[in-house]
């Protein structure tokens, strides 16, 4: 354990940090299962709607640098990509 104030601060920061990333990642997890879900019952709607949910929720944690932009953006595609695929 730290010994030194600033140095217990920090270490305080950092897990209020680490707490909100793994609730931010959790979200993530969730939104793409809810949309790959809808993927495999055939359900565009459904679908179309959980996407619109997903990107936001990886847009924000891209931009907060929870996750890096490129490896969201991927995964955005992809989604998007499967969607587009079931409504055709």
């Amino acid at each position: 354990m730290a010994n030194h104030a600033s140095a217990i601060k920090r270490h305080r920061q950092s897990l209020k940090a680490q707490a909100g990333n793994k609730a931010m990642k959790t979200r993530i997890k969730n939104a793409v299962k809810a949309v790959r879900l809808a993927l495999e019952q055939n359900n565009p709607e459904q679908a179309q709607a959980g996407l619109s949910v997903a990107v936001s929720v990886l847009d924000k944690a891209a931009s907060k640098k929870v996750i890096h932009w490129r490896c969201a953006a991927r995964k955005v595609s992809r989604l998007s990509a499967a969607v587009s695929t079931l409504k055709a």
